[in-house]
């Protein structure tokens, strides 16, 4: 083929500048939706990763991930899918930390190839943390009295609102274990040898910044996103950014994290519904000092 015709903004004979396709993943990892659509779930990140995915002969999928972790389940599901389609499709997957990438956000990030960050990021918290209060003084103290009928003797397993039973604790940091050992398989099976750390420091639940991890071999390097893909890819590389669709309801605050308006049940029923979920997400993030 002539080489003017390569050079031709149209037709079969011109060339294509290497393509890579950036979903980004920020938020906590829940189940449920954010307040303001500020959490990674499943049934919400899915779509996006289909679509990045999608091209053929892209040279790669980058994930930009900004996350303080959350549910374990949702970042095994969302990582199973990202290694399900990155296998299926044949295509090599890039991750780039921003502020953070610990706990759920490491999981998600230990589902690319090669993990990159910047010398600040906060990188690793690979580990298992449940949290709770005790008011069975506060409600005796002003005359409350607590009734609580079950069927199963475990059912009402670290009631708030009864003083803590050592029974359950043991019963709860079992259960820890297993899932952090399903954690730790993830970590292992993903990154193995380029682990360097001693794993009774690296599997602790300590984080660290991103010039560290990497000599940890939690991450593959120190580099940001838009640098590296042209170095690697060529000046011309083409980025093609996956957004969830913006139609007219999606921009409405009051949402659900699969993207169901929140409008039917009314904005009052849904303030408090959204200033909890802040609280706690923002309780996340301040495990990070962020």
């Amino acid at each position: 083929m002539p080489a003017f015709l390569s050079r031709l903004p149209f037709g079969p004979w011109r060339k294509r500048e290497p393509l890579v396709s950036v979903v980004r993943l920020t938020g906590v990892i829940a189940a449920s939706g954010g307040a303001f659509g500020r959490t990674l779930s499943m049934a919400g990140v899915a779509p996006l990763l289909e679509k990045a995915f999608a091209p053929k002969n892209q040279v790669a999928v980058v994930l930009l991930i900004n996350s303080p972790g959350g549910s374990p389940v949702q970042s095994a599901l969302i990582g199973r899918r990202i290694r399900d389609l990155a296998e299926e499709k044949k295509v090599p997957v890039l991750a780039f930390c921003e502020d953070v990438a610990a706990s759920g956000g490491y999981w998600l990030a230990c589902a690319a190839d090669e993990i990159y960050a910047d010398d600040s990021t906060i990188v690793g918290s690979i580990g298992v943390v449940s949290g709770g209060f005790g008011f069975h003084d506060f409600i005796s103290r002003h005359g409350v009295e607590r009734r609580l009928y079950t069927a199963g003797e475990h059912k009402a397993i670290l009631d708030p609102f009864l003083p803590e039973n050592p029974d359950d604790v043991a019963r709860l940091k079992a259960l820890q274990q297993e899932v952090h050992q399903f954690f730790i398989s993830h970590v292992r099976t993903r990154r193995g040898e380029r682990l360097k750390g001693e794993e009774g420091e690296l599997f602790s639940g300590a984080f660290w910044s991103g010039r560290t991890a990497v000599g940890l071999g939690l991450i593959d390097g120190v580099a940001h996103m838009r640098p590296h893909l042209r170095a690697r890819f060529g000046e011309k590389v083409r980025l093609r950014v996956v957004e969830p669709s913006r139609g007219l309801l999606s921009r409405l605050p009051f949402r659900s994290g699969d993207g169901e308006s929140r409008l039917g049940h009314g904005i009052g029923a849904a303030l408090p519904a959204a200033a909890l979920n802040t609280v706690e997400e923002r309780a996340v993030w301040g495990r990070f000092g962020l």
